[in-house]
């Protein structure tokens, strides 16, 4: 049965102009008066699952080597499904297929506030930004399933894709809506809650990654990134395309577009500049081992090994005193220098390994100088599975 399988799907792939999707996903579409609300795509599979993605292809006719989606009515989906009748047995193993069935067993359309239908969405040039609401959930939930990491895929006009939510306990609702769709909850004795009014939806609600803890999920965005080992506190905020690589305790603010490396801690009420407001263009990182203290930030980029001390806040055109070990004034190539001659902006610093920040509290100035001591992480906070 796997043999006619194979074939089936070869004699996809071996027509002359198929073109095999870098990305797809299956995706489940709420939508209202031709508005997509919200989609959810429980499997993104990038690079992998080659045959399922031929499979819909060929069944969806979606007949483009282009990004886009096509919908799948009650049909699609039960012939799709007996596609993969030889594995049937064993669906616990393929997590697509997981979806499927599910799909096929339990997709009704409903008369509800939302319009629920079901897409595929195909990828095949990730360099290209963002064209429809389809496309931004998608990518967004390829971060936050860790498929692609911040900045690794072409995110640029999604705000202007996405439809500003009244996101509630009985699904998203268009704002203007959201009275009427009260007024008939309450006379069905029922009660909508609304969490948020925002484009974005919280990440819990659409994934919920392995080994991590997440305090107050109305803390983390869809589009976050957040790697195995990431331990997020109830202060802690992570934006959309921004995250950690590894072990990190978070109890500041991860802006948009910022990468925080492992074994790394973001201290209460500390903040990374992003670059959506004020003007800052500069990518932030912050590198292993670093520490931004409580009430800290910086707007400058962090290498491996940095500390920032509590209430310092590092600014790109901050004016930075530069000393040695010994408390001797250097200038940035490390030569020794006179007093006011040691004197950089906080941009010539930037992703410098191994610095420690402080105010000068008796002298009123900033200082920078060897980070003789890298921090460790309790490791048992970061063992979240």
């Amino acid at each position: 049965m796997k043999a006619k399988f194979l074939k089936y799907v070869e004699s996809i792939t071996n027509k002359e102009n198929y073109k095999k999707p870098i990305a797809f996903g299956i995706g489940i579409r709420r939508s209202v008066k031709g508005k997509t609300l919200d989609v959810n795509y429980p499997v993104v599979n990038w690079n992998d699952s080659d045959k399922t993605a031929a499979i819909l292809l060929e069944i969806s006719e979606y007949g483009s080597s282009e990004n886009g989606f096509t919908t799948l009515d009650n049909k699609h989906i039960s012939e799709i499904y007996s596609k993969f009748e030889a594995f049937h047995h064993e669906v616990e193993k393929h997590e697509n297929l997981q979806v499927i069935e599910s799909i096929n067993n339990n997709y009704n359309k409903t008369n509800s506030y939302q319009n629920i239908d079901i897409i595929v969405y195909f990828l095949f040039d990730y360099s290209k930004g963002v064209e429809n609401s389809e496309e931004a959930y998608f990518k967004l939930q390829a971060l936050s399933q860790l498929k692609v990491k911040p900045h690794d895929i072409n995110i640029d006009g999604v705000f202007g894709k996405l439809e500003n939510i009244a996101w509630t306990n009985q699904g998203p609702i268009l704002p203007e809506d959201l009275k009427a769709e009260q007024i008939k909850a309450i006379l069905k004795g029922e009660n909508i809650v609304v969490s948020h009014l925002d484009k974005f939806p919280y990440m819990v609600n659409y994934h919920v990654p392995k080994g991590v803890r997440i305090a107050s999920g109305s803390q983390v965005r869809l589009g976050a990134h957040l790697a195995s080992g990431t331990t997020v506190m109830p202060a802690g905020y992570i934006n959309f395309n921004a995250g950690t690589l590894g072990n990190a305790m978070v109890e500041g603010r991860i802006s948009a577009g910022v990468v925080v490396d492992k074994n790394t801690d973001i201290g209460g009420g500390a903040s990374i500049m992003g670059t959506l407001s004020g003007g800052n263009n500069n990518v932030i990182s912050i590198g292993e081992k670093c520490l931004i203290g409580a009430n800290a930030g910086t707007g400058i980029s962090l290498g491996y090994g940095c500390t920032i001390a509590a209430g310092t806040y590092v600014t790109a055109a901050a004016k930075i005193s530069l000393y040695n070990k010994d408390n001797e004034p250097i200038n940035i190539k490390n030569e020794l220098v006179n007093k006011g001659e040691n004197i950089v902006k906080g941009i010539e610093l930037d992703g410098v390994e191994n610095i420690l920040y402080y105010n000068d509290s008796q002298k009123g100035k900033l200082v920078a100088k060897p980070n003789n001591k890298a921090i460790s992480l309790n490791e048992a906070l970061h063992t979240n599975d």
